[in-house]
């Protein structure tokens, strides 16, 4: 049973590079857009610091290197969560109602189903420049436990983005529109997660930390990395904590996902 799942999704992840990438050229015109599209958040980022040299004692390539993670664990979690992030729009569609009819679970259909490979090359790709013109800056010595820590990370980090819009599609379920909702807790914190959440205000960073936890995205595993000062406003243990919160959150998210299936109702269209 374990290899014909792993077949199956070994398929599906073929079928749906072939067809993203269907058409080359366009695919790479495609990916670089994206690319250039997100890199023009990190040129301003650039160029305030050109002026101010550094923001809250993060120089520039410890921001680079604070923004490389949103970039890398996104392009990992848009493989295999794009179909969660567009659920509303299969729920409206009714195309949610195929997937019921079909002999294998939900959620396995939804993850292997669809991947915006456009994003996943362009986001991801930014975040390996990005790691690769400030790892090498910043101080760290990269010792294999260390290597260690950062691949955990990321897949930490994977994991708390994918429980993010897991709970976001679960809500469809009850609501059919939460595109405001997936803007305000995922989109625009998002948004917030490049620069240290130091910097904001309490309220800010008490939502980043415990409501959407973005802090444990990027943040916090920097700090293991880079020990900066204002880290002391912060327990220690929470430089530890991302794989952990990253199971924790997608766990309930999974939870809350069995739970509310039972009260699916098709859209009728």
């Amino acid at each position: 049973m374990k290899s014909d799942v792993l077949s199956l999704s070994a398929v599906y992840t073929k079928m749906i590079f072939r067809s993203w990438f269907q058409y080359r050229v366009d695919a790479i015109l495609r990916s670089l857009a994206v690319f250039m599209r997100e890199a023009t958040g990190i040129i301003v980022i650039y160029f305030t610091l050109l002026k101010f040299d550094s923001l809250n004692g993060w120089n520039i390539y410890e921001m680079l290197f604070l923004c490389s993670l949103i970039y890398v664990t996104y392009g990992f979690l848009i493989i295999f969560f794009t179909g969660l992030r567009d659920f509303g729009a299969t729920v409206r569609s009714g195309g949610f109602d195929r997937y019921i009819l079909r002999p294998r679970g939900l959620l396995f259909q939804l993850i292997f189903a669809n991947a915006d490979w456009f994003a996943a090359v362009g986001q991801g790709g930014l975040g390996i420049v990005l790691f690769i013109l400030s790892a090498t800056k910043v101080g760290v010595v990269w010792t294999p436990l260390r290597a260690l820590y950062y691949i955990l990370t990321i897949a930490g980090g994977v994991l708390i983005q994918g429980a993010i819009f897991l709970f976001l599609a679960t809500l469809n379920i009850y609501l059919l529109e939460t595109n405001t909702l997936k803007e305000l807790l995922y989109w625009n914190t998002k948004k917030f997660a490049c620069y240290p959440i130091t910097i904001f205000h309490k309220a800010i960073q008490f939502f980043m930390t415990f409501i959407v936890p973005f802090a444990f995205v990027n943040y916090f595993p920097s700090q293991f990395l880079l020990r900066k000062d204002d880290m002391s406003a912060y327990p220690e243990i929470f430089m530890y904590l991302t794989p952990l919160v990253g199971l924790g959150m997608y766990l309930l998210a999974y939870a809350f996902w069995r739970f509310s299936i039972k009260y699916y109702k098709s859209s009728g269209n």
